[in-house]
């Protein structure tokens, strides 16, 4: 690991400052940040403790909208009363990632930022020829054992996963990342992260001295009536073969899907929203099988890199499985 200044900060103005110089990260919880120092993955020169500012780890749910703070740790969202009622995919989504001791120590907005658990990425003395690490490197994935990796959101030069669970159930719900820097700013989070392309090094729409301060998920009855299905390889502490976010509001005859929301996790280089599913399910009878008819067209445009062909088939099922729990069918 790679010396560096530790920096605690005070307030937020405070901490955009420091982070506005070069070679410097945000520590909150570390439970990211930490393990790709010590793999030299990450190689900050300049640490920005972010703990001491008070005022970021509000949780405040409305009428019409749910703020989380950046700050909030991921075990204090998950159990929150309020959180399990109005929006019970973003608890589900929370509590069924890592482990409880690991969502005790870490930040909502730390989990927003979570990088990548492709081995080839996290291995720097073994691989070299890693584009997000090393622009212009190359993807070892490509030729190697990928059947982690993604079948969505894939370029030539990358098809790392978006390993993370609880920015799936976000995209599903258009919420937005609140951001301070020199100026405030929303970013709707389908925008927020990016898709690898030519450039799979530039994962998000943070400026350099931008910080995340908090969430706003807008409500809706779709949010109530929700649900976050990991199906993973062991039942804890795993990462999903596939995962999907949904929620649905039906109508007054309890058959007519009204609104549907639909966002896979597991399979893709980011959080993928699949609207053409939602669309096609709109106005319709909620019934099995049109559920699994439309589900089919949520890996659209997928692609294989060999060992991962298995998640082609996988996601769809999932989606439908999901949708049916919801949905009161399963």
């Amino acid at each position: 690991m790679r010396s560096f200044d530790y920096i605690p900060a005070e307030n937020a103005d405070s901490a955009i400052a420091e982070a506005a110089k070069p070679e410097t990260r945000f520590l909150a919880g570390g439970t990211t940040l930490v393990d790709l120092m010590k793999l030299n993955v990450e190689r900050p020169s300049r640490l920005v403790d972010l703990t001491r500012i008070s005022g970021l780890d509000t949780i405040e749910v409305t009428k019409d909208v749910i703020r989380i703070g950046a700050l909030a740790k991921m075990s204090k969202v998950a159990d929150h009363s309020d959180i399990k009622d109005a929006a019970p995919v973003l608890s589900e989504s929370l509590w069924r990632a890592a482990s409880a001791q690991l969502r005790n120590m870490a930040s909502i907005g730390g989990n927003l930022m979570q990088r990548t658990r492709c081995t080839y990425f996290r291995d720097p003395g073994a691989y070299s020829n890693c584009n997000k690490r090393n622009p212009g490197s190359g993807c070892a994935a490509l030729e190697g054992v990928n059947r982690n990796h993604a079948v969505l959101g894939t370029s030539d030069a990358c098809i790392a996963i978006y390993p993370g669970d609880f920015a799936v159930s976000l995209v599903a719900f258009d919420a937005n990342v609140l951001v301070r820097g020199g100026t405030e700013r929303s970013i709707p989070i389908d925008e927020f992260y990016l898709l690898p392309g030519l450039t799979p090094h530039i994962e998000h729409e943070l400026s350099p001295g931008e910080m995340i301060v908090g969430i706003e998920i807008p409500r809706c009855a779709a949010l109530k009536r929700s649900h976050y299905l990991k199906v993973r390889d062991r039942a804890s502490y795993e990462f999903a073969a596939a995962s999907a976010a949904v929620g649905i509001e039906l109508e007054d005859d309890g058959k007519t899907i009204r609104d549907v929301r639909i966002a896979l996790g597991g399979v893709a280089t980011k959080p993928w929203r699949v609207r053409s599913v939602e669309d096609a399910l709109k106005g319709k009878q909620l019934d099995e099988a049109r559920l699994r008819s439309a589900a089919a067209a949520s890996v659209q445009g997928s692609r294989s890199s060999g060992h991962n062909a298995f998640k082609i088939d996988l996601a769809p099922k999932v989606v439908a499985r999901a949708l049916m729990t919801v949905g009161g069918i399963a």
